[in-house]
């Protein structure tokens, strides 16, 4: 098996994440790390063998089969654009953008380039997730819950507006993304939010919002986001349709039916190499099982930027998704 050669753009935990995940694939190595802070892209390439780059277009001409963008929401752009033109295969982690116009001109580039990329809404690659797919494929969802309740995580941009987009754009995406993959896609959002920020030093991000969805389908939904916690309280999905509960988490699926009640465990752990694993895969011509484009995850951007955008005016907002590249 020839050697896949993986560049990180970023040395973040994402990016430490991935390049655990992606060592451990037979014949995948990484080569290369670069980043801002060249401490953590010291630290990273240590761990890995791989060679420190002062900035993306060194790392970029060093032979590579593919980058990984992981950098925070108000650093994507750059990074990809200069990917794209080395026509190279691109994962990104999302999200992916703080705001519309940077992610849907990727979203061309990409579409018009013609290789392959993926954006990390891992929870895709779930058992439970087909599980769930399997038990709706007859019934007609009716009504679709999410939920991230959470902290702020320990990074100084995440509670700032201007450098996260907010709990909803940066957190409750992989659930927005979910509620897409079971019930289909979301035509119209209101939301609220509280107007106080979490109790922490120069956050300007609503400490919570609460959503409602509309689906094509019929199906209505919520979506209630907070970061005020000091611990992960929960983060997930109900589905409910004729006859069926379901209650979705990354460690569980819990079936609600005629049959009775059931759970189902699930290792979020597997998804999180799956989700690499097939975009080596596709990067080798080995698979086609990238479940998550970059246009797909521009679809779940859209609802969240709407959800933000709902909160901020009161205003109900349809998410962008007929201006979404098809490819």
């Amino acid at each position: 098996m020839a050697g896949t050669r993986v560049g990180m753009i970023g040395a973040g935990g994402v990016a430490r994440r991935h390049a655990r995940v992606l060592s451990g694939l037979p014949g995948v190595q990484v080569v290369g790390v670069t980043d801002v802070v060249a401490a953590a892209a010291r630290d990273l390439a240590g761990e890995y063998g791989a060679k420190v780059h002062p900035d993306v277009a060194s790392l970029l001409g060093a032979g590579l089969d593919a980058a990984y963008v992981c950098v925070p929401p108000f650093a994507h752009g750059e990074a990809e654009r200069a990917v794209l033109a080395a026509g190279l295969p691109l994962f990104v982690e999302k999200p992916i953008s703080i705001n519309w116009d940077t992610a849907s001109e990727i979203a061309i580039l990409a579409a018009k380039s013609e290789v392959p990329t993926a954006v990390g809404h891992h929870w895709r690659y779930l058992g439970i997730v087909e599980q769930a797919r399997a038990l709706l494929c007859d019934r007609p969802v009716r009504l679709v819950t999410g939920a991230w309740l959470d902290k702020v995580p320990p990074v100084a941009w995440w509670p700032r507006r201007d450098r996260s987009g907010g709990p909803v754009v940066e957190q409750a995406a992989h659930v927005l993304d979910l509620a897409r993959h079971l019930a289909g896609e979301i035509t119209e959002v209101t939301a609220a939010g509280n107007g106080t920020p979490p109790p922490v030093e120069g956050a300007d991000v609503d400490g919570a919002t609460a959503a409602t969805l509309r689906f094509a389908s019929g199906a209505v939904g919520t979506l209630a986001a907070t970061c005020v916690l000091g611990w992960k309280e929960r983060a997930g999905l109900e589905i409910y349709a004729d006859g069926l509960a379901l209650a979705l988490t990354e460690t569980g699926l819990t079936v609600r039916d005629a049959a009775g009640p059931r759970t189902v465990d699930s290792d979020p752990e597997s998804a999180r190499v799956a989700v690499d694993r097939a975009f080596i895969d596709a990067v080798r011509g080995d698979g086609d099982d990238i479940r998550v484009p970059y246009a797909e995850a521009l679809r779940t951007h859209a609802v969240a930027l709407a959800v933000a955008e709902a909160a901020a005016t009161g205003r109900a907002i349809s998410p962008r998704a007929a201006a979404v590249p098809h490819v």
